[in-house]
């Protein structure tokens, strides 16, 4: 690994990055655990502590605060968030290792959150060191903006936007292996829930069977609406998506199933609008109730998918600064020349950009792949490069002309 700014990256202790690491992943932060994201925060706010970076910790729910962490420097300049969550999913049912036992093997970290995104968090932590310690930061300010729930409703992010919080780009961390994405698809959970009429299973004519309607829904979907998305494909984002995550209904074999549900997935990009992903719904369950008379239909947001503000699609300009700043920093440390990158899940990069009005790029270490699994894990060495090249985009970024004026 080389660094194009040795002053600053032979500042950063690895040691103490890697402890910071392994302290908030031996923290449990995922649903259902009382207090869920405090004590991963405790372990953040030691740190700054330590490094003598002011911070605030903000709780959005009891027991679940954000942690703002600011550097500035001597004179004006861009001001660059680092914006990374720090709950994480549930431990998986089946693994190798403890999942909060933070074990060390062959240069990887195993444990839930590693990759996801607890590592990016140690990263940007690391970064603030770095730049505290070496008084490089000669323009400008670093935010380090560690939020709550991202993984469920974004409560941290929506927290944070509505507070007013103003930058001039944010670098959000999730796992891309260190490559820079431009986007991510927008995200809407849906229910749909059909409503039939019960009857004996000898004689189906006289109910209206709603697992029927659900298969014709299903139906549909594959064959009309799916093929339609080619025609919208998004230049950066590509093509929507659409999945069947859920079914069930009816009460037993021998009785017309009056009741049916679905829950589904719907990714869409920036070529449709929200109105789109519903409207398409409703046109082939209006189709479906034509040909079942008196089938009541229904589609309901599913709760646990947001709060109050739209999962939308997202995809920054190529030639914002933070993009070339990013692919500068990427060349500098000889890294490979990878084409720029769309992200495959939703992030909070999307409420950042489409309701905060901060320009998002998406660039963290560790394998998406590994996000979730019952032995997720990171390569040490990547969470390292992370911190390097986060100080040197802060550095380039924050002393370059000013973005908003």
């Amino acid at each position: 690994m080389k660094s194009p700014n040795k002053q600053v990256t032979d500042r950063c202790d690895y040691n103490k990055v890697l402890d910071l690491f392994i302290r908030m992943v031996k923290a449990p932060s995922h649903p259902g655990i009382k207090r869920q994201e405090e004590q991963t925060v405790k372990e953040l706010s030691q740190f700054l502590t330590t490094h003598h970076i002011e911070h605030e910790i903000i709780e959005v729910e009891e027991g679940r605060p954000n942690l703002l962490a600011t550097i500035e420097g001597p004179q004006a300049g861009n001001h660059l968030l680092f914006c990374g969550h720090t709950d994480t999913v549930p431990p998986n049912s089946q693994g190798s290792t403890n999942p909060f036992s933070a074990v060390e093997k062959d240069g990887r970290l195993y444990g839930r959150g590693t990759a996801d995104m607890k590592g990016a968090v140690a990263a940007m932590a690391g970064a603030l060191a770095n730049l505290k310690v070496s008084g490089q930061l000669k323009s400008g300010r670093v935010t380090l903006a560690a939020v709550v729930d991202e993984e469920m409703k974004s409560l941290g992010t929506e927290s944070l936007i509505k507070s007013g919080f103003k930058a001039d780009a944010v670098i959000v961390g999730e796992p891309t292996q260190n490559l820079i994405s431009i986007g991510n698809r927008g995200l809407e959970w849906l229910r749909i829930d059909f409503k039939g009429r019960a009857a004996h299973g000898s004689t189906p004519q006289a109910g209206i069977n709603a697992i029927s309607a659900a298969a014709r829904f299903v139906h549909f979907i594959e064959n009309e609406l799916v093929p339609d998305f080619q025609r919208r494909i998004d230049p950066a984002l590509g093509s929507p998506a659409i999945n069947m995550g859920t079914i069930e209904g009816g009460e037993s074999p021998s009785t017309v199933a009056a009741h049916c549900s679905i829950t589904l997935d719907r990714r869409w990009v920036t070529t449709e609008s929200i109105e789109d992903v519903f409207e398409d719904l409703e046109k082939i369950l209006d189709k479906i109730r034509r040909e079942k008379p008196g089938l009541k239909t229904k589609i309901t947001r599913v709760p646990d998918n947001m709060a109050t503000m739209i999962h939308g699609p997202v995809a920054i300009n190529v030639s914002h600064p933070i993009v070339v700043t990013a692919q500068k920093v990427l060349t500098a440390f000889g890294q490979p020349s990878e084409p720029l990158t769309v992200f495959p899940g939703w992030t909070d990069a999307s409420l950042l950009s489409r309701e905060g009005k901060i320009p998002a790029i998406i660039w963290g270490p560790g394998e998406i792949d590994c996000a979730h699994s019952p032995d997720e894990s990171i390569r040490l060495n990547d969470v390292f490069l992370a911190a390097d090249m986060y100080t040197e985009a802060a550095i380039q970024f924050c002393g370059t002309t000013k973005v908003n004026g």
